[in-house]
């Protein structure tokens, strides 16, 4: 059996180590060893499309259009904004685009600028 800790999101035991970090092969959350060896609360490791890491701050670039739920406008492929904010949640990008407002995005449909 495994010395691994258990994924602190989905309770999932199948963990590996990758790099400096924990991974969890169901759910995908990633956490940094450190912090799980101090007993620490680990932060959420927040990753792009294409797999780079994003901070609050950072400008990202739309990758896919994406319908506004209730109205009948579009985010464009290559729609660039900037002064992110990242919150938890299923949206995890919080953000005000020009001509259209606040709102939040996915992650996976953003890529870094």
């Amino acid at each position: 059996m495994s010395d691994l800790p258990k994924c602190p999101q989905c309770a999932s035991e199948y963990t590996y180590e990758d790099g400096p970090l924990y991974v969890c092969p169901e759910c995908a959350h990633e956490w940094a060893i450190e912090a799980a060896e101090a007993g620490g609360a680990a932060q959420r490791v927040f990753r792009d499309a294409h797999g780079n890491i994003l901070e609050d701050g950072d400008s990202v670039t739309v990758i896919k259009d994406l319908k506004i739920k209730g109205s009948s406008a579009v985010v464009k492929v290559g729609t660039k904004v900037r002064n992110i904010r990242l919150v938890d949640g299923d949206h995890d990008i919080d953000c005000k685009i020009d001509g259209i407002g606040a709102m939040k995005l996915k992650s996976e449909f953003v890529k870094k600028a």
